[in-house]
């Protein structure tokens, strides 16, 4: 991919035959249309039409829009990964030293057809740029385990702090995530049925002498009070020496008060960190994954009532959200919603524009 004022070669009629729109075209043209709020191969079509003008200061557009059933046609057959990869570099989003990669799994709900079951895609999200570093299809949520590490062999996570859910607690994983030279803290449930009987019952019987940090956050008539925990001492824990880079166990005690009820909640990680503090940010931050990125697929982008089905074409259109996601999120300012930037984009050409070349100069817009 190139930016803006950079040409790319004309199309030519080679052996393949006619080839009559660059591929560099078709995906741009595709990932404005997101920004700016479409869904589907028909508003790719559209928007290609009503913003040619726009989009021929930057792009080739040797035979004017490409229609769309030409868009179906190359996002059903597109290699997702190789797209991911491209697009990744392209935005060239500068990333922090040491940040939080997320992973964790969502299933396209519609893409299913009779010919395979609806996809699941894991994803690592960094929390700080809203930025999604790779994924990786599988055919159901059971094969995240197995995904992990490939998804860990896609991607540079050196320096960085890898988080997940209980799933991926799986010795194999956190010996890659070391091996990558990054830290992890990893949630831990009874898929680790000894690992998991101790550390619950050491935090139980010996809690009043672990440091802990207390957090209160309230509104919207509820109160969430977090109580957070690092355990560094496991000279006595048995299992230590077979979870690589195993430095701490980890608490977080949630009591929530809402509607003159109170919810009571314990989870317990396995970590690599051993500052309270870094822990503390690592848990609060996975959750950036299901709250910057699921739901806003969902909510912000209508993934899960997509109708794309065929083919390569659910994870293509997963991958374009991703990436208009990451550029909106980069380019939001005030108060106003990614929704109403989107909309915003839409009607304004040159504020789309701005989206897609330079993100931060939009906070700079009144």
């Amino acid at each position: 991919m190139k930016r803006r004022n950079q040409k790319y070669p004309r199309a030519e009629k080679t052996g393949y035959g006619n080839i009559r729109h660059r591929l560099e075209d078709i995906i741009i043209i595709g990932l404005c249309t997101i920004i700016c709020g479409g869904e589907d191969f028909a508003d790719m079509e559209a928007f290609g039409k009503s913003r040619q003008e726009y989009l021929a200061k930057f792009l080739e557009l040797p035979n004017g829009i490409p229609d769309s059933d030409t868009f179906r046609r190359v996002f059903e057959k597109l290699n997702p990964s190789e797209l991911s990869s491209c697009l990744i570099n392209w935005i060239s989003v500068e990333r922090n030293s040491r940040g939080t990669v997320a992973i964790d799994g969502k299933t396209i709900c519609g893409s299913g057809n009779d010919k395979h079951r609806a996809y699941h895609v894991v994803s690592a999200f960094v929390a700080e740029n809203q930025l999604t570093l790779g994924e990786i299809c599988v055919e159901e949520k059971t094969n995240d385990i197995t995904a992990v590490p490939e998804l860990l062999d896609l991607i540079d996570v050196k320096g960085d702090i890898v988080t997940a859910d209980a799933m991926s607690c799986q010795k194999k994983i956190v010996e890659k995530i070391i091996d990558k030279k990054a830290d992890y803290t990893i949630g831990l449930k009874q898929n680790q049925p000894a690992l998991y009987k101790d550390t619950e019952n050491y935090f139980k019987e010996f809690s009043s002498n672990i440091s802990s940090k207390t957090t209160i956050e309230k509104g919207h008539g509820r109160i969430e009070k977090r109580e957070y925990q690092l355990l560094t001492d496991l000279s006595w824990l048995e299992q230590k020496d077979e979870w690589k880079g195993l430095n701490a166990l980890g608490c977080a005690m949630s009591t929530i008060t809402e509607n003159g009820e109170i919810r009571e909640f314990t989870r317990y990680f396995i970590t690599s960190l051993t500052d309270l503090e870094s822990f503390v940010d690592s848990v609060r931050k996975h959750w950036a994954i299901e709250n910057q990125l699921h739901w806003c697929l969902d909510v912000v982008f209508g993934e899960d009532a997509s109708r794309a089905r065929k083919d390569n074409s659910p994870l293509n259109l997963n991958v374009l959200r991703k990436t208009a996601l990451n550029l909106v999120s980069q380019a939001q300012y005030k108060r106003i919603s990614k929704k109403r930037l989107m909309f915003r984009a839409a009607l304004e050409p040159t504020l789309f524009l701005d989206i897609l070349f330079d993100p931060s100069s939009v906070s700079h817009q009144k």
